[in-house]
């Protein structure tokens, strides 16, 4: 397959390259910084340069794509007006790019505690909103979509072993590398479409955890 990830150099975009790269597909990483590319290609990807907030469109990216992952965020620090253009409104541009070039699959990258971001405090309110608002847009499209939440983002070594749930608002961490191995087996899980769903460290392997 021929898979796009927005956000191509966050942490956990580089092992997802990195892993549909050893799988043998086409892995190619979305990133606004050219410096950014060698960073791409050690992973085994392909930099392809774009900018989610200033390009009025990402078609020209996502043309010719089987799947496209949203794994971009405008970060710590970043203020609520970024929050709004990189996490809702570059999810916004995948969503409309791939319905406008006939790409099926999207996979989102979202957060635990996104179904009620007014339960949150400080910058992560409006963080949470933007998520939120972008989740929705996108099951509201036509699109074969998953939306992920993932717990708190560790480095621990990932284990392979995890813990789902749809029933939403616990909290937990989970493994950066157990999200990536995760994204990349819903891209081949049929059942993960039209699913939300929280993801944590468990003792459960993937495969049969996304069963749903």
């Amino acid at each position: 397959m021929d898979i796009l990830v927005a956000g191509g150099h966050g942490k956990v975009a580089l092992r997802l390259l990195r892993i549909l790269a050893e799988q043998g597909h086409q892995a190619r990483g979305l990133i606004r910084d050219r410096g950014q590319a060698a960073d791409v290609e050690a992973a085994g990807g392909v930099p392809v340069v774009g900018d989610l907030e200033k390009d009025p469109t990402l078609e020209p990216y996502v043309k010719g794509a089987d799947a496209v992952v949203f794994a971009a965020g405008a970060g710590p620090g970043s203020g609520d007006a970024r929050k709004r253009t990189v996490d809702l409104g570059g999810a916004v541009k995948l969503v409309d790019a791939a319905e406008a070039t006939g790409v099926r699959r999207y996979l989102m990258v979202s957060s635990i505690g996104a179904q009620a971001p007014e339960s949150a405090a400080g910058p992560m309110v409006a963080y949470l909103r933007a998520k939120a608002e972008a989740d929705d847009y996108l099951r509201a499209s036509g699109l074969d979509w998953t939306v992920v939440r993932p717990g708190g983002l560790t480095d621990e070594p990932g284990t392979g072993l995890i813990r789902v749930s749809t029933e939403l608002g616990d909290r937990g961490q989970v493994p950066r590398d157990d999200v990536a191995a995760v994204l990349a087996a819903c891209l081949t899980t049929p059942d993960t479409i039209g699913v939300t769903f929280e993801l944590f460290a468990g003792d459960t392997p993937i495969a049969e955890a996304l069963a749903f």
